[in-house]
């Protein structure tokens, strides 16, 4: 099985520049964990509901109305090709610590998969994934 066919073509994306707020809300309103954050139509990111805590945590009051995605987004992004295996994510997930893989292709951004993506799409992996889902990983 290939990464082409477990991925979501739809993606949500923000630009460095939005607002934190704003990309938190997409995250409610889509009942998602994370955003892909592109700049001049590249992958510059990605920014997680985790990203966002950490972020307002760290600032003051007056500050969080300021904050933009770029000042609380992960800038290294380990990408996937939609052709690569199923097993070559989950490997790449678990090896990282990670959830999420942005899917590009000849440099465009053509997907995500996820973890619950696989699990959906893959029942005999589920024993490799929710080892991965129940690790608990030290804040950085």
């Amino acid at each position: 099985m290939h990464v082409k066919d477990v991925m979501r073509r739809e993606v949500l994306t923000v630009s460095p520049e939005t607002r934190i707020k704003e990309a938190a809300r997409t995250l409610s309103d889509n009942h998602i964990g994370s955003l892909i954050v592109v700049k001049n139509e590249k992958v510059a990111g990605i920014i997680t509901e985790r990203d966002i805590l950490r972020s307002l945590a760290d600032s003051e009051k007056d500050e969080i109305e300021s904050k933009i995605v770029e000042d609380a987004m992960t800038h290294y992004v380990i990408p996937i090709t939609s052709g690569s295996n199923v097993e070559s994510a989950v490997k790449l997930m678990i090896e990282n610590k990670i959830k999420k893989l942005p899917v590009i292709d000849n440099g465009k951004l053509v997907g995500i998969i996820t973890a619950s993506d696989i699990i959906t799409a893959q029942p005999d992996m589920i024993k490799s994934i929710r080892r991965l889902l129940s690790r608990k990983y030290a804040i950085t």
